[in-house]
């Protein structure tokens, strides 16, 4: 049976051991082939698509440019499956704030720093930016059911994050799950053959290896 490839994109910024080692545990038996890559071909041949991100939106956005995998990826987000993490969601929508950035402008929405000040968490203790640990999260059920990739996950299961800036779509149906931190935060982000999340699923345990297996079997 011939493999389907993953390509994670390589663009010098996205966790990019733990992501592919993550995903190839989660294939379990699946006949994948998870590929780190720094070829935009291998983007252009792939079947599914990982876009990690690591550190702050200017760099991340300057250095996919500058590797020469942009074009690669927005043909990829036109047609295929793809799944962001961290700042690789952020990037989906069309600016933050962190360093006045262009983004990629795939979903309508900006990216805002946390405005946390004099805000107290439940304990009493300050909310910390960034936010940085284990946190519940709530998928959203748009027409009654939550998206395919939260099947068989829990609500309010638990997921890791760090972050000081968080998604701010502009249509509410994009929002595919929130937290809670300080407020209502978008969680995960999703439309057509797009799916990310700010946390990390490959630093969350079953969960998070649960939706890497669900995005390598969805047929958005």
């Amino acid at each position: 049976m011939a493999k389907h490839l993953v390509a994670v994109v390589d663009y010098g910024m996205g966790n990019l051991r733990s992501v592919s080692q993550a995903v190839m545990h989660a294939a379990g038996g699946l006949p994948v082939d998870v590929r780190v890559t720094q070829n935009p071909a291998d983007v252009e041949a792939a079947d599914r698509v990982v876009l990690p991100g690591q550190g702050g939106m200017p760099d991340c956005m300057q250095a996919l440019r500058a590797s020469g995998m942009l074009p690669a990826v927005l043909a990829a987000a036109a047609s295929k499956p793809l799944f962001g993490v961290c700042v690789g969601m952020q990037m989906l929508l069309e600016y933050s704030e962190e360093g006045d950035t262009s983004a990629l402008g795939l979903l309508p929405g900006r990216v805002c720093r946390f405005d946390l000040e004099g805000l107290t968490q439940p304990d009493g203790s300050r909310y910390k930016v960034p936010q940085m640990g284990w946190n519940q999260v709530t998928p959203s059920r748009h027409s009654g059911q939550a998206h395919p990739i939260f099947h068989g996950v829990p609500s309010a299961a638990h997921f890791y994050f760090v972050h000081s800036y968080h998604a701010v779509p502009s249509r509410s149906q994009d929002c595919a799950a929130t937290t809670e931190y300080g407020g209502t935060v978008c969680a995960a982000l999703a439309r057509d053959n797009l799916f990310a999340t700010q946390f990390h699923p490959e630093k969350s345990a079953e969960q998070g290896l649960r939706l890497y297996r669900n995005f390598l079997t969805w047929k958005p």
